[in-house]
């Protein structure tokens, strides 16, 4: 498998509160974590290596004791997030100006051709599987609880202006209920894990376009072709390529 991976602060923001991790290939838990925080001075970029430092340390401790069948790695999944929430949580309620601070967070496991995934916000995940691209996760946004509900297009809410609101996020309350899934990684499958710093400036249809084109350079020219749009937030991609 060949991983890809590449972070950047976006023309618009001070600091990159983007904060991602990647298993190198001697780590024996195949592990990629991306997450995108939010909050005043600070905080934002605390909440995101947090939980991504947390959930990371929460599976790399337990997986080995658990029966490795489909629901008890979901179920681990949901732990290590619900773990990472509340360590997030309470270091916003030590410090005043970390108040309100959370993030998103998207956590991908790769284990036997498969691909278990914990998600909380508006960060993504997709795969490509031969010519066809699938959003895997479903976006915790005001937005698109506005497409599910029919009131609302897909089209009309790439352009809503309140198409940042979530409606859920990790550290914000002392408990959170993640999304946990599992789907096949099959060989010359690809995932690509983001923040929504790519996806709010180029459309699936791009995005796909720039990966099928080049896979090893993707995550350079994605970020770039973001930044020449606008750049109005900070950029993270992870490509993660089962060839």
């Amino acid at each position: 498998m060949h991983v890809y991976a590449n972070t950047d602060i976006g023309k618009a923001r001070d600091m990159n509160q983007d904060y991602y991790y990647v298993a190198d290939e001697t780590s024996p838990l195949k592990l990629y974590i991306l997450a995108d925080g939010m909050g005043g001075y600070k905080g934002g970029e605390i909440a995101s290596k947090l939980a991504t430092t947390a959930a990371k340390g929460y599976l790399e401790s337990n997986f080995d004791s658990i029966e490795h069948d489909k629901e008890s790695i979901l179920k681990l999944i949901k732990s290590a997030i619900e773990y990472a929430n509340m360590v997030v949580y309470e270091k916003s309620k030590e410090n005043k100006d970390l108040e309100g601070m959370g993030t998103t967070l998207e956590v991908c496991l790769i284990y036997n051709n498969k691909i278990y995934i914990g998600h909380v916000g508006d960060s993504r995940v997709y795969r490509i599987r031969k010519e066809f691209m699938r959003k895997l996760t479903q976006d915790h946004s005001y937005v698109e609880k506005l497409v599910k509900d029919g009131t609302i297009t897909k089209e009309e809410a790439y352009y809503h202006p309140k198409k940042n609101m979530l409606i859920k996020a990790l550290g914000c309350t002392s408990y959170v209920e993640p999304d946990v899934l599992v789907k096949g990684f099959l060989k010359d499958d690809i995932i690509i894990i983001s923040s929504d710093g790519l996806t709010n400036m180029i459309q699936d249809e791009e995005i796909y376009e720039c990966i099928k084109l080049d896979i090893k350079n993707a995550t350079k020219n994605l970020i770039q072709i973001a930044n020449e749009l606008g750049g109005y937030d900070n950029i993270t991609v992870i490509i993660l390529h089962n060839n």
